[in-house]
């Protein structure tokens, strides 16, 4: 009997077995060079704050940059890492302490413009970035979905924190104009920065106070002027020009609020650009670049999506209505489903100002027993700070990453990039941690980081109180 219909089967067993492996494999679990983790202390920055801008059809787009982009030289990057996380679990204890308060008071609390979007890291903090133009100037500023009012350091200042750029200077500026304290403008501080404007002391300029809760705070008055956004103007745009001004906010010259209050500049803007802005946040190498679109749901095609867009709703919340939270439905790693009665019973935050992704202690500890069935072999390090489950991979140039997996009500999903599940705390890879931490208590309110949004096309639809997520290779 002739042996060729056998081989051919057998070959087409092998063939169809190695194929059924590779798109199995990709579905499950991904290679991460560790080299695209690790950040590299730069010299000198040359261009930090000329972040490009363009409009295209009829969305303006700003390019955006990860803070580290503006840092300069770092002497000691361990200790820099180190310090972020410190930082942003600061952050996360503040954002839980306020809307603890909230709660207990119970406060109540289109055009395309497409803005160049930069990594944070340089400006020593791990946010991101574009560039403005007020009153004539241009204005580095981190872009924070978790504030509303927008504000600068200005002149004169009596205490403000060292910046590459120039202050902003309202007595150059023609087009500049204080805010009265006995306007509505001033009284709405109070929704978008749980303050009320300060007019004590006969006092005919409104005043503001914003404390982030870290010993972070801005303080000074509300000024309106001509803000343009890539080639989009916005006339009259409130904002706070900041005479005492401290914490972290590493070099950016201020903060670009994109809350939902009437004082973020989404509500501001809503007349351009209908209530809609994106952003694609870039890994945290220097030489990685985003965009921030604002406006553009109509128009699909300026997006540099690899996957379909799938939508999720946003969830109302009369006292936090300033905040951005969604339906966490499910999570799975690796293609294996954690399972936990908590999900699905409160609204989870999403936040492009902080890094690392909060989950409740039991979805977390679940989350957490998987990953290390998965990712097995590798030597145990102690954790650090909030990252508690680490490994020394300085042996290693690649390892295989678990698939990591976001569901949310209505059948989205956001696949989390292959360099958003392990952070590196030591730069030679001798500590490396699973990037996500957990919450102290079941009733805490979870929040999706920036850390894990990376590469990934977030739109938000605040006219029809829907998020969507698609995969995107971030570039300007």
């Amino acid at each position: 009997m002739s042996l060729w219909p056998y081989s051919l089967f057998l070959l087409f067993v092998i063939l169809l077995t190695s194929t059924y492996g590779a798109f199995g494999n990709a579905d499950k679990e991904q290679v991460l060079p560790l080299k695209r983790l690790q950040r590299t202390q730069q010299s000198n920055n040359p261009s930090c704050h000329s972040q490009k801008s363009r409009s295209e059809n009829g969305a303006t787009i700003l390019e955006m940059k990860h803070t580290d982009y503006c840092s300069g030289s770092i002497s000691d990057m361990n200790k820099k890492l180190q310090k972020q996380l410190v930082a942003d679990d600061i952050r996360v204890r503040s954002i839980q302490a306020r809307i603890k308060y909230i709660i207990s008071e119970k406060i109540e609390t289109s055009s395309q413009i497409q803005i160049p979007i930069n990594s944070g890291v340089k400006l020593h903090s791990l946010n991101y970035i574009v560039t403005v133009t007020l009153g004539g100037r241009n204005a580095t500023v981190i872009v924070d979905t978790g504030s509303d009012l927008t504000w600068v350091q200005c002149q004169p200042c009596r205490l403000c924190y060292n910046q590459p750029e120039p202050l902003f200077n309202p007595s150059v500026s023609p087009t500049y104009r204080s805010v009265s304290c006995n306007s509505s403008t001033c009284q709405s501080l109070q929704s978008a920065t749980g303050n009320s404007g300060l007019c004590e002391n006969d006092l005919k300029e409104c005043n503001y106070v914003v404390s982030y809760g870290d010993g972070s705070y801005t303080r000074g008055e509300l000024g309106q002027d001509h803000l343009v956004l890539g080639s989009t103007s916005v006339e009259n745009f409130v904002f706070g020009c900041g005479r005492n001004n401290k914490g972290l906010f590493g070099l950016a010259s201020g903060l670009m609020g994109l809350g939902r209050s009437n004082l973020s500049l989404i509500s501001q803007a809503s007349g351009i650009f209908g209530g809609v802005f994106s952003y694609c946040l870039p890994s945290t190498g220097t030489k990685s670049t985003g965009s921030l679109i604002l406006g553009g749901v109509n128009d699909t095609s300026i997006f540099k999506n690899s996957t379909s867009i799938s939508y999720t709703r946003m969830v109302e919340n009369p006292q936090l209505f300033s905040f951005y939270f969604l339906n966490l439905t499910g999570i799975s790693i690796g293609g294996v489903a954690i399972q936990d009665s908590v999900f699905g019973k409160s609204g989870t935050m999403i936040d492009s100002g902080t890094v690392i992704t909060r989950l409740p202690p039991t979805i977390y500890k679940s989350f957490k027993a998987v990953f290390l069935k998965q990712f097995s072999g590798y030597p145990l390090k102690p954790g650090f700070s909030i990252l508690d489950t680490c490994f020394d991979l300085s042996a290693y140039e690649e390892v295989n990453i678990p698939t990591f997996k976001m569901q949310f009500e209505g059948g989205a999903e956001m696949e989390v990039d292959v360099t958003g599940v392990l952070y590196i705390v030591k730069t030679d890879a001798s500590q490396v941690c699973l990037a996500l931490a957990s919450l102290q208590y079941d009733d805490e309110i979870g929040i999706i980081g920036n850390y894990q949004q990376k590469n990934t096309r977030v739109i938000y639809d605040i006219k029809q109180s829907r998020v969507g997520f698609a995969k995107e290779t971030c570039s300007f």
